[in-house]
Protein backbone atom coordinates (compact mmCIF):
# COMPACT_ATOMS: atom_id res chain seq x y z
CA UNK A 1 0.00 0.00 0.00
CA UNK A 2 1.33 3.45 -0.93
CA UNK A 3 2.11 5.94 1.83
CA UNK A 4 0.78 9.45 2.38
CA UNK A 5 2.03 11.92 4.98
CA UNK A 6 0.47 15.11 6.32
CA UNK A 7 1.76 18.09 8.24
CA UNK A 8 0.66 21.52 9.38
CA UNK A 9 3.09 24.39 9.00
CA UNK A 10 1.78 26.06 12.17
CA UNK A 11 4.17 28.87 13.19
CA UNK A 12 7.33 27.00 12.19
CA UNK A 13 10.23 28.84 10.67
CA UNK A 14 10.90 27.84 7.10
CA UNK A 15 14.12 26.20 8.32
CA UNK A 16 12.24 24.03 10.83
CA UNK A 17 9.68 23.16 8.18
CA UNK A 18 12.45 21.98 5.84
CA UNK A 19 13.97 19.98 8.70
CA UNK A 20 10.67 18.13 9.15
CA UNK A 21 10.52 17.36 5.44
CA UNK A 22 14.10 16.11 5.41
CA UNK A 23 13.51 14.06 8.57
CA UNK A 24 10.85 12.04 6.76
CA UNK A 25 12.34 12.22 3.26
CA UNK A 26 9.35 14.10 1.83
CA UNK A 27 9.98 15.03 -1.81
CA UNK A 28 6.56 16.40 -2.77
CA UNK A 29 4.00 18.69 -1.12
CA UNK A 30 0.28 18.85 -1.94
CA UNK A 31 -1.05 22.10 -0.49
CA UNK A 32 -4.71 21.66 0.53
CA UNK A 33 -5.24 25.13 2.03
CA UNK A 34 -8.18 26.93 0.42
CA UNK A 35 -6.36 30.24 0.85
CA UNK A 36 -2.60 29.64 0.94
CA UNK A 37 -1.76 33.03 2.46
CA UNK A 38 -1.29 34.34 5.98
CA UNK A 39 -0.21 37.64 7.49
CA UNK A 40 1.17 35.74 10.48
CA UNK A 41 3.30 33.21 8.57
CA UNK A 42 4.17 34.87 5.24
CA UNK A 43 6.98 32.35 4.70
CA UNK A 44 4.23 29.85 3.85
CA UNK A 45 2.43 32.02 1.31
CA UNK A 46 1.98 30.06 -1.88
CA UNK A 47 4.48 31.71 -4.24
CA UNK A 48 7.47 32.08 -1.87
CA UNK A 49 6.86 28.59 -0.50
CA UNK A 50 6.72 27.07 -3.97
CA UNK A 51 9.96 28.85 -4.94
CA UNK A 52 11.68 27.76 -1.73
CA UNK A 53 10.66 24.13 -2.17
CA UNK A 54 11.80 24.14 -5.80
CA UNK A 55 15.25 25.29 -4.67
CA UNK A 56 15.29 22.39 -2.20
CA UNK A 57 14.29 19.84 -4.83
CA UNK A 58 10.80 19.33 -3.40
CA UNK A 59 7.87 19.25 -5.83
CA UNK A 60 4.82 21.42 -5.02
CA UNK A 61 1.24 21.27 -6.21
CA UNK A 62 -1.66 23.43 -5.08
CA UNK A 63 -4.86 21.44 -4.52
CA UNK A 64 -6.78 23.96 -2.45
CA UNK A 65 -9.46 24.31 -5.10
CA UNK A 66 -10.09 20.58 -5.16
CA UNK A 67 -9.44 19.62 -1.52
CA UNK A 68 -9.66 22.84 0.50
CA UNK A 69 -11.95 23.22 3.51
CA UNK A 70 -13.92 26.11 2.00
CA UNK A 71 -15.95 24.63 -0.79
CA UNK A 72 -16.87 27.03 -3.56
CA UNK A 73 -20.04 25.10 -4.41
CA UNK A 74 -23.06 26.65 -2.61
CA UNK A 75 -24.74 23.23 -2.55
CA UNK A 76 -22.11 22.05 -0.04
CA UNK A 77 -23.23 24.61 2.57
CA UNK A 78 -26.07 24.33 5.08
CA UNK A 79 -27.02 27.37 7.14
CA UNK A 80 -23.74 29.00 6.19
CA UNK A 81 -21.53 26.07 7.20
CA UNK A 82 -19.62 23.72 4.91
CA UNK A 83 -20.88 20.15 5.11
CA UNK A 84 -17.94 17.82 4.73
CA UNK A 85 -20.06 14.88 3.59
CA UNK A 86 -21.50 17.00 0.75
CA UNK A 87 -18.11 18.42 -0.18
CA UNK A 88 -16.71 14.89 -0.40
CA UNK A 89 -19.35 13.97 -2.98
CA UNK A 90 -18.41 16.68 -5.48
CA UNK A 91 -16.63 15.79 -8.69
CA UNK A 92 -13.87 18.32 -8.00
CA UNK A 93 -13.09 16.76 -4.62
CA UNK A 94 -13.00 13.27 -6.10
CA UNK A 95 -10.62 14.50 -8.81
CA UNK A 96 -8.35 15.83 -6.09
CA UNK A 97 -8.35 12.49 -4.30
CA UNK A 98 -7.44 10.72 -7.53
CA UNK A 99 -4.49 13.06 -8.01
CA UNK A 100 -3.27 12.26 -4.50
CA UNK A 101 -3.55 8.53 -5.08
CA UNK A 102 -1.50 8.83 -8.27
CA UNK A 103 1.01 11.15 -6.62
CA UNK A 104 1.51 8.84 -3.65
CA UNK A 105 2.52 6.06 -6.02
CA UNK A 106 5.39 8.13 -7.43
CA UNK A 107 6.46 10.50 -4.64
CA UNK A 108 6.98 10.56 -0.91
CA UNK A 109 4.07 12.95 -0.66
CA UNK A 110 2.78 15.07 2.21
CA UNK A 111 -0.45 17.05 2.48
CA UNK A 112 0.15 20.57 3.76
CA UNK A 113 -2.25 22.68 5.78
CA UNK A 114 -1.90 25.29 8.51
CA UNK A 115 -3.19 23.57 11.68
CA UNK A 116 -0.49 21.76 13.64
CA UNK A 117 -2.76 19.02 15.05
CA UNK A 118 -4.25 16.68 12.43
CA UNK A 119 -7.36 15.87 14.49
CA UNK A 120 -8.28 19.57 14.36
CA UNK A 121 -7.64 19.92 10.64
CA UNK A 122 -9.66 19.16 7.54
CA UNK A 123 -6.63 17.43 6.02
CA UNK A 124 -7.44 14.48 8.29
CA UNK A 125 -11.14 14.91 9.07
CA UNK A 126 -12.14 15.43 5.44
CA UNK A 127 -9.33 14.43 3.08
CA UNK A 128 -7.68 11.52 4.89
CA UNK A 129 -11.04 10.13 5.91
CA UNK A 130 -11.70 9.54 2.24
CA UNK A 131 -8.24 8.04 1.58
CA UNK A 132 -7.74 5.87 4.66
CA UNK A 133 -8.86 2.71 2.85
CA UNK A 134 -6.45 3.27 -0.03
CA UNK A 135 -3.25 4.65 1.52
CA UNK A 136 -1.10 4.16 4.60
CA UNK A 137 -1.43 7.59 6.20
CA UNK A 138 0.96 9.06 8.77
CA UNK A 139 0.84 12.52 10.31
CA UNK A 140 4.05 14.44 10.98
CA UNK A 141 3.49 16.11 14.34
CA UNK A 142 4.94 19.40 15.53
CA UNK A 143 7.84 17.67 17.29
CA UNK A 144 8.65 15.59 14.21
CA UNK A 145 7.21 12.33 15.50
CA UNK A 146 4.87 10.28 13.31
CA UNK A 147 1.32 9.38 14.26
CA UNK A 148 -0.48 6.77 12.17
CA UNK A 149 -3.97 7.76 11.07
CA UNK A 150 -5.55 4.97 13.14
CA UNK A 151 -3.69 6.28 16.20
CA UNK A 152 -4.99 9.78 15.49
CA UNK A 153 -8.50 8.35 15.19
CA UNK A 154 -8.18 6.77 18.63
CA UNK A 155 -6.94 10.05 20.06
CA UNK A 156 -9.88 11.85 18.48
CA UNK A 157 -12.33 9.36 19.95
CA UNK A 158 -10.86 9.84 23.41
CA UNK A 159 -11.14 13.61 23.07
CA UNK A 160 -14.78 13.32 21.98
CA UNK A 161 -15.46 10.65 24.65
CA UNK A 162 -16.58 8.12 22.10
CA UNK A 163 -15.96 4.54 23.27
CA UNK A 164 -13.74 2.29 21.16
CA UNK A 165 -16.28 -0.53 21.49
CA UNK A 166 -20.04 -0.61 21.91
CA UNK A 167 -22.66 -3.33 22.05
CA UNK A 168 -24.87 -1.64 19.46
CA UNK A 169 -22.30 -0.12 17.07
CA UNK A 170 -19.42 -1.55 15.09
CA UNK A 171 -15.90 -0.21 15.39
CA UNK A 172 -16.24 1.52 12.02
CA UNK A 173 -19.53 3.13 13.02
CA UNK A 174 -17.86 4.56 16.13
CA UNK A 175 -14.95 5.90 14.07
CA UNK A 176 -17.39 7.44 11.59
CA UNK A 177 -19.23 9.06 14.49
CA UNK A 178 -16.00 10.68 15.60
CA UNK A 179 -15.27 11.99 12.11
CA UNK A 180 -18.82 13.33 11.77
CA UNK A 181 -18.76 15.11 15.13
CA UNK A 182 -15.35 16.65 14.55
CA UNK A 183 -16.36 17.69 11.06
CA UNK A 184 -19.23 19.72 12.51
CA UNK A 185 -16.87 21.29 15.03
CA UNK A 186 -14.20 22.44 12.58
CA UNK A 187 -16.04 22.96 9.28
CA UNK A 188 -15.79 26.44 7.82
CA UNK A 189 -18.63 28.81 8.74
CA UNK A 190 -19.59 31.96 6.89
CA UNK A 191 -20.10 34.91 9.20
CA UNK A 192 -22.04 38.10 8.49
CA UNK A 193 -20.21 41.39 8.43
CA UNK A 194 -21.42 44.64 9.93
CA UNK A 195 -23.43 45.48 6.82
CA UNK A 196 -25.15 42.10 6.86
CA UNK A 197 -23.17 40.79 3.89
CA UNK A 198 -21.41 37.44 4.15
CA UNK A 199 -17.91 37.79 5.55
CA UNK A 200 -15.46 34.95 5.01
CA UNK A 201 -13.62 34.60 8.30
CA UNK A 202 -11.26 32.05 9.75
CA UNK A 203 -8.40 29.91 8.50
CA UNK A 204 -8.53 26.53 6.85
CA UNK A 205 -8.97 23.92 9.52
Amino acid sequence: MDELFTLGHSTHSIERFLELLRMHRINAIADVRSSPYSRHTPQFNREPLQAFLKDQGVAYVFLGNELGARGGDPSTYLNGQVQFHLLAQTGLFKQGLDRLRRGASSYRLALLCAEKDPIRCHRMILVCRNLRADLMIQHILEDGKLERNDQAERRLMRELRIPESDLFASEQELIDRAYDLQGKRIAYMEKSGENGEPSLNGEDS
